[in-house]
């Protein structure tokens, strides 16, 4: 029997959920480079369940699902059963094709008000935010999560995870940092490979994707075979090389360059049709500022787009840049 996972997203590479980035336009301008007749789930960024009630689709860059028929999972930050049935009842009604709920945010706020990673803290009720979720869809849920909170506990761990299948997570996403290490170090992407293991040894074989530390194709090849996840997720790097969604070896630096300047306008152009003025100019800063590393003179281009002072200033910016090569780097230090 095919997997719901198989069903909807049978490509190999997705493209990972990120506050700020993950919004229509940006998923429109990463879809231009899917191979033809490929499927895949595209993320929405990351939407509060207490908010989503009260909203009303495409009203904002964060709950624009006007390209729902390319398969979208929202991804939601909750831990309440009311605003959870709420929330997943709403987004159905917009046109999710499966959900993802939100255990790996680490930032500050989310912790405050215990949501995101700090459901890693507890285990049982981690298990019942999954169950109101699956018992109120009729599309599959997911958990995106990470490690743990302060330490990579394998046997936590996988009894985190264990209960987040019994309640009926469809399959988990895992970027193997712990919550205090946020961006730094090294995603230990053997802990996927040991989980892999420990649950087709039981018999109990379930999907995992891996995601973390993935900059080129080498990167994603290196953590099929070293983690046997079922998907590798792409984050950050997407940001400068959305063909990476391709599973495809990379062209030489010179046409990535003019490759991340046709996906900058045609972000910009989605921006220009559906966002204002003011939100469509934060959103391509902080698109820019996330790719700019793997960018030559990226802090160049950053400041020339910066500088302008509508759209049309924002495009002749962006072209002016990419009217002379530029390279894309192979790999960078990533943020912390």
């Amino acid at each position: 029997m095919q997997s719901a996972l198989s069903k909807l997203s049978p490509h190999p590479v997705m493209l990972a959920p990120m506050v700020g980035l993950t919004h229509y336009a940006v998923r429109r301008g990463v879809q231009r480079f899917l191979p033809e007749g490929a499927r895949v789930l595209w993320p929405t960024e990351m939407l509060n369940s207490r908010r989503i009630p009260s909203q009303h689709v495409n009203e904002t860059p964060e709950i624009n699902f006007m390209d729902r028929e390319f398969g979208l999972c929202p991804q939601l930050l909750a831990n309440e059963e009311e605003f959870i049935r709420l929330s997943v009842r709403r987004l159905e009604e917009w046109g999710a094709s499966a959900i993802d709920i939100n255990m790996g945010c680490p930032v500050e706020k989310a912790l405050k008000h215990n949501y995101g990673v700090a459901l890693m803290g507890d285990p049982g009720y981690a298990r019942e935010v999954v169950r109101f979720a699956v018992e109120t869809a009729k599309v599959p849920v997911s958990v995106k999560l990470r490690a743990g909170l302060e330490s990579n506990d394998f046997d936590y761990l996988l009894g985190f995870v264990e209960g987040l299948f019994e309640a009926g997570a469809s399959w988990i996403t895992i970027h193997p940092r712990t919550a205090e290490q946020k961006r730094k170090g090294l995603a230990d992407w053997n802990l996927i490979r040991r989980l892999k293991e420990r649950f087709r040894s039981e018999g109990r074989p379930v999907e995992i994707i891996g995601n973390g530390d993935v900059q080129c194709f080498e990167d994603v090849r290196e953590l099929f075979q070293e983690a046997e996840c079922d998907r590798v997720m792409v984050g950050r790097a997407m940001m400068a090389k959305p063909w990476l969604i391709r599973n495809e070896p990379e062209p030489d630096p010179e046409t990535q360059g003019a490759w991340y300047g046709e996906f900058l306008l045609t972000v910009l152009r989605e921006m220009r049709e559906h966002y204002s003025w003011d939100a469509g100019r934060r959103r391509m800063l902080f698109l820019i500022v996330w790719g700019k590393p793997w960018v030559e003179f990226g802090e160049y281009l950053r400041g020339r787009v910066q500088a302008a002072a509508d759209y049309d200033g924002m495009e002749a910016a962006i072209r002016r840049f990419f009217g002379q090569p530029q390279r894309i780097q192979k790999r960078s230090i990533l943020q912390t």
